[in-house]
């Protein structure tokens, strides 16, 4: 039987920075005949392939499909005419993937009403709910593509072998082009977190009445 008809039963142990979490989900999933990439991402000093197609800045970004905390399904075209922040991680309960959705969760309160931040990993919605709840992670959207794969086969990042998604930080403008891509080179290193807020907040108009409100303090 080819792999791309097996349901797949998955239980992955994973170490980042000295911190292990297991991840267990089934699913059906086709890969069989998904783009492979074998040159941008190391694991451990090696690089891993990645599954799905790669896309570039400037292109319209692909609309997909992954899930909520309650199975409901949510896609990016929900957010259509936003500027949307997509930070995709490997898995919330290790060490970076944890700082990175905090680190985004407390930058929300700094950018502009109009701007989305979703994060996306192929965490079992259960357990990107618990993480939420026991993080205070309460002003983005943490959504699943454990059910589909819709999203990391059309980003081109689905690591193959391991059913997770790669680190990588996505924006996508109000008129639905990709503005920003960054595939962190090493899945255990840090996105740059401040090119991608930079090219968030210029993507957006400003503020009008916090920056009023700055500029009355300021001549105080």
């Amino acid at each position: 039987m080819k792999l791309s008809n097996l349901l797949l039963t998955i239980a992955l142990t994973l170490t980042f920075h000295g911190l292990t979490s297991t991840i267990v989900f089934a699913t059906s999933f086709q890969q069989g005949n998904l783009q492979q990439t074998t040159d941008l991402v190391k694991a451990n000093n090696k690089f891993v392939t990645l599954l799905g197609s790669q896309i570039d800045v400037g292109q319209i970004a692909p609309n997909f499909k992954v899930v909520n905390e309650n199975f409901v399904a949510v896609m990016l075209s929900d957010f259509s005419g936003k500027n949307v922040l997509i930070s995709v991680v490997p898995s919330l309960d290790t060490g970076v993937c944890s700082l990175q959705t905090k680190r985004f969760n407390e930058e929300v309160i700094n950018l502009p009403k109009d701007v989305v931040m979703l994060t996306i990993s192929n965490d079992l919605p259960f357990a990107q709910k618990r993480f939420c709840k026991t993080e205070n992670i309460d002003k983005l959207q943490v959504l699943s593509d454990s059910v589909w794969r819709d999203f990391g086969s059309n980003y081109g990042l689905l690591i193959k072998d391991m059913g997770l998604l790669t680190r990588a930080i996505f924006i996508i403008d109000s008129s639905g082009k990709v503005a920003y891509k960054e595939i962190v080179a090493n899945i255990s290193k840090h996105p740059n977190y401040e090119l991608a807020l930079a090219t968030l907040t210029a993507l957006s108009p400003t503020d009008v009445t916090h920056q009023t409100s700055s500029t009355k303090e300021s001549k105080k």
